[in-house]
Order: C-alpha cells, then structure tokens, then sequence
C-alpha cells in the first residue's frame, strides 16, 4: 500500500472540485446556443456536452504538460508542497465570484492566474517560465478571441452568401440539424482544451510529492479529471448560458453554428499546440463574429464590454488571490 501524504489526497479532491466547477462555469460554451435556439431542450443539450466533454478531455496531453511544466519551474517550487492548494483556492474563488455574477470569465485563466500567484508568494518572480508564458497563456489570450471573432465573422458571412438563395423554412431545418453537429464539436474541443488543465496541476502536484519520477500525466488522473469536468457540465451553469445565448444578441439556428464551428477550429488548434486557452473567450468572440456580420448594431455591446472587463481581469485578479491564499495556508500550515 503506497504511502500517500494526507495533504496531497486534499490537493488532488480541491482539483477535482475545480474541475468540477469548471464545467459547470464553461458548459455554456458548448450549448447556450443550442439552448437559446430550442434546437435542443437544455435536458438533451446538457446530457449531450457532458458525454463529449468526457471524449475530447482524453484528446492529447499538450495542454497538460504545459500546465505542470510550462507555467512555473518545477525544481525552484520543488520543495513547497502548498503551492498547488493555493493555487487551485485562488482559481475556484474567482470562478465562483464569476460565476455567481453571471460573468462568461476564464476558468483556464483563473487557474493560470492562481498558479503565478502562489509561485511568486513562495519564491518570487523567479519561479516563472516568462518564455512560455509568453508563447502560450500571453499571446493566446489576445490571439485567441481575436481569431474566435474574426473566424466567427466570416464564416457566418460565406454561410449567409452560399445559403442566401434556399427557402428560409428549408434553411432554418437544415441549420437546426448542423447546429446540433456543431455543438457537439464544440463539447468535445471544449473537453480537449480545459479538460486537461486540470490533469496537470494534479500532476505537478504528484511530482512535488516525489510519487511519480517526471512530470507525466498517469492513466488514472485523465480519468477522474475527465470525469469530473463531465459531471459539473451536466449540471449546467445557466446564469451564464442565459449570457451567452440571449444577451449578446438575438439569434437562430445559422448564427449557433457559425459561432459554435469557428470557435470549435481555433480551441482545437490550441489544444494541439498545447497552449491552455479560454474557451470562453473564444466563443464569447465568435458570437460576437457572428453578431457583427449582420450588423454592427445587433450586438448588445455593453454587455459585451462587461465581459472584456471580466477577461482583463482574471489573469492579475486571480493571481492576487493565489497569493493571499498561500501567505493564509502558510500561516495556518
């Protein structure tokens, strides 16, 4: 019987929590759309994102390693086994801030932010990798959206172009069906990309309590990570579906799978280059893609604005709380 530390068994339960919240927090990126557009009752939406999730978060391990190696050094932390607890307290109080105000903020970010937070109230900015962090949190978090916007803008135009002749009863049908293929795609990207965040926290925290040789994520932390973000996604998040698939602005069954494909190519993208992007950023961009083709003026920008704000601040905000909750574990501890 292996020998394992009460406070890792802790570390690892709060991750699978976070996990958990995470799909709770980002299941609307994948059926908000589906929801809002009652191609699909929220019952069956959810069921259906929730099994996809599970598939996509088995998808590669790119993301992952960048997360238990990439973010901060891993010989410099070596000897601080509260890192990780702080860590993952910061980033489940700022979702849960987020979450409770309706915001569509970064869950990837959060935990990104709860990561350099808690690193630097250990050993100081020494600990950071700047040059992943550059490459693959910095530039993806202006890249990403922007990318989510522009793929969203143009793809719902050559859609709207090459369907501008159909009869619009046959049009909405058919759009009604590939929308359902297209939140589907969505689910399973979803789980590809932030399905594997938490695999590698768990992992640097197996590392950091000498349990595995090298920072390699095991079989069976896929599998409760995995199975975590399925089930926080069947239990939904609705305050910010509600966001996402009525506030940005009004739309049918063409604007859902512009949004949901364009955003579904750029968070896949990601995933292969290993670069642990918001999914929420991305697909709050498409949308509003997708929105401007038809008009600058469809788009409810001051509710847009508010989720700018809400994605600006994740990174520093949750960081600060990563620090307090490591100089409060340190006293307790």
């Amino acid at each position: 019987m292996p020998d394992i530390p009460l406070l890792l068994i802790l570390i690892i339960l709060i991750a699978v929590v976070f996990d958990y919240t995470n799909g709770v927090h980002d299941s609307a990126n994948a059926i908000a759309t589906i929801v809002s557009t009652k191609v699909l009752s929220p019952k069956a939406a959810v069921m259906m994102a929730a099994s996809l999730n599970l598939v996509g978060a088995f998808i590669g391990t790119h993301v992952a390693s960048t997360i238990g190696k990439g973010i901060v050094n891993p010989e410099i932390i070596a000897g601080c086994q509260t890192l990780i607890l702080a860590a993952l307290m910061g980033a489940i109080l700022w979702n849960l801030i987020t979450w409770y105000l309706g915001l569509p903020s970064s869950s990837s970010h959060a935990l990104v932010g709860g990561l350099i937070g808690a690193a630097i109230a250990y050993k100081g900015w020494d600990t950071l990798q700047y040059g992943s962090i550059i490459d693959k949190i910095i530039l993806p978090l202006f890249l990403s959206p922007l990318s989510g916007f522009i793929g969203g803008y143009l793809l719902m135009l050559a859609t709207a172009w090459i369907t501008c002749k159909l009869n619009p009863r046959k049009m909405n049908k058919l759009f009604r069906r590939l929308q359902v293929i297209a939140a589907g795609f969505m689910a399973m990207s979803h789980g590809s990309n932030d399905g594997q965040k938490t695999m590698g926290i768990i992992t640097l925290a197996l590392f950091l309590f000498h349990q595995i040789p090298t920072i390699d994520v095991p079989l069976w932390v896929k599998l409760i990570c995995a199975l975590a973000m399925a089930a926080g996604t069947a239990n939904g998040g609705w305050k910010i579906i509600k966001t996402m698939g009525k506030k940005i602005f009004k739309m049918g069954p063409i604007h859902g799978f512009a949004a949901e494909t364009s955003s579904s190519i750029v968070i896949i993208s990601a995933s292969m280059l290993g670069a642990p992007i918001s999914t929420t950023h991305v697909f709050s961009a498409s949308i509003l893609g997708v929105g401007s083709s038809k008009r600058f003026s469809a788009v409810k920008w001051g509710v847009a604005g508010n989720m700018v704000v809400a994605w600006v601040l994740t990174l520093p905000a949750s960081a600060l709380v990563g620090m307090v909750c490591f100089y409060l574990i340190d006293l307790v501890l």
